[in-house]
């Protein structure tokens, strides 16, 4: 027996920030952490393995070199499976050595094998060598796997779920991918940028309904116009595999069609890993998705025992599960610190082109109430746009039209992912458009979308444009 200050379950990204901030003000710390290597999801599976690939679609396909000549000049080069994760397998590699220092130079000791409460204290470590663990707060940050609805009979080879299609040994000629949430649309769009024939399987009539309506409708049309299918208010059957892999799978539609693809990729939900950790034995209980419900501080119904991350449920966003990993150790051990995460932070989609968002929509505002207006700019409409041969892409601001406060900021575009933090700063500081006006950016920068898109606002409640 091993005794702690503090106990993680789980080295993803919530779990290692929240292990080093507390060695870091003098606690011992122990990190328990099931695969042989460290980074979770975010660096193995999800958050960083499908940016990169975004990013190396894009390089092999020249997509984003096309509009730079004033022609529709397509890339074309002979590219390889072992080609297409390279980046990815470096990023990982890097990314994972990286965390295992910062782990190793703050003291925190590392375990590796499967973590299950013994009792409220006591972790009992099963791999290579059985241990226990005693911990006088534990923190469960084990995150989340993809879905596995039944009937689908996945083999990582040509059925897929998010986490197996990244070892994929070949890139698809067809592809048909179920859910049309955030990872499916990314990896919609990043196979379909490589050559890849998809078709997007939606039980609804829109993609990514948390968004703008405006953001989501433009992002339809430019996955339309890229050969992307997408097949609204429609589930699949089943899928039928074959015993040859050179004859296609077979996916009866409920809508009587049958799609015969390459490969498929199921990307419609995800659920908490909390099926080995004995819950029962610390008196807690997970919800039917695996989720376990925490205070406002992630404090579960047992005192010492805290959640954050993919195991708690929304956001579920790599970059709030950080935080949150370091607000609960404020409140395990009194810091007085970062005691809560901002109700305020963008949302990234990795899509090709990127959609990032932070704020009310035009939506929102409605429901609310709010006596609102809209501004819009546009990249193609740039100095520096025309410069990088942007041809697609906008800014919108939800802005209160009698006190010009920025509610909201709504992008799709290149970089769009970066260019909406300094919208998350307007909304969280409370600024107006004339804020905005009355600020200098660099020139040429994409940073005058906001100063546009001001102008634009503006100019509709004033009754005229100002240019």
């Amino acid at each position: 027996m091993k005794e702690y200050d503090l106990v993680v379950v789980g080295g993803g990204p919530a779990g290692e920030k929240a292990a080093v901030k507390a060695a870091y003000f003098g606690y011992k710390v122990a990190l328990i952490e099931k695969q042989a290597q460290v980074g979770g999801a975010g660096i193995h599976t999800g958050t960083l393995p499908s940016k990169t690939l975004k990013e190396t679609a894009i390089f092999f396909s020249g997509k984003h070199d096309k509009g730079l000549y004033g022609v529709d000049r397509q890339f074309t080069r002979t590219t390889s499976v072992e080609d297409f994760m390279f980046r990815k397998n470096f990023v990982e590699k890097s990314e994972t050595e990286q965390m295992t220092s910062n782990l190793q130079k703050h003291l925190v000791d590392i375990f590796h094998g499967t973590a299950s409460f013994e009792d409220p204290h006591t972790l009992k470590v099963s791999g290579e060598k059985e241990l226990c663990l005693k911990g006088d707060h534990i923190l469960i940050a084990t995150g989340s796997t993809p879905h596995h609805p039944p009937g689908i009979p996945f083999d990582n080879k040509r059925v897929h779920d998010s986490d197996s299609i990244l070892t994929t040994q070949r890139i698809p000629k067809s592809l048909c991918v179920v859910g049309a949430g955030v990872i499916g649309c990314e990896y919609a769009t990043i196979f379909s940028t490589m050559g890849t024939k998809v078709y997007l399987i939606n039980h609804s009539d829109k993609i990514l309904p948390f968004l703008d309506n405006e953001i989501s409708s433009a992002l339809v049309s430019n996955m339309q116009e890229e050969g992307i299918e997408i097949l609204f208010n429609t589930s699949i059957e089943r899928v039928e595999s074959p015993d040859s892999e050179d004859l296609p799978l077979r996916i009866p539609l409920s809508s009587g069609e049958t799609l015969n693809v390459d490969m498929f990729l199921f990307a419609a939900g995800r659920q908490g890993n909390t099926q080995s950790l004995g819950l029962e034995k610390a008196g807690l209980q997970a919800t039917k998705r695996g989720l376990l419900e925490v205070s406002p501080q992630y404090q579960s119904s047992v005192p010492h025992i805290f959640a954050v991350g993919d195991v708690i449920g929304f956001p579920a966003l790599a970059s709030t599960s950080m935080d949150q990993g370091r607000v609960a150790v404020t409140n395990m051990f009194n810091t007085g610190d970062l005691d809560q995460v901002t109700d305020i932070f963008p949302y990234g989609i990795y899509t090709i082109p990127e959609v990032s968002c932070v704020g009310l929509s035009e939506e929102a505002a409605q429901k609310q109430g709010i006596n609102y207006e809209v501004g819009r700019a546009y990249y193609a409409d740039l100095p520096r746009g025309k410069i990088m041969g942007l041809d697609h892409g906008m800014l919108k601001l939800v802005f209160h039209k009698e006190s010009l406060e920025i509610l909201g900021a709504h992008l799709i575009g290149k970089i769009a992912s970066e260019v909406v933090h300094y919208g998350a700063s307007l909304v969280e500081n409370k600024k107006t458009l004339k804020d905005v006006i009355s600020t200098i950016f660099n020139f040429p920068t994409l940073h005058d979308l906001y100063k546009y898109a001001s102008y634009d606002g503006l100019g509709t409640v004033k009754g005229h444009r100002v240019k």
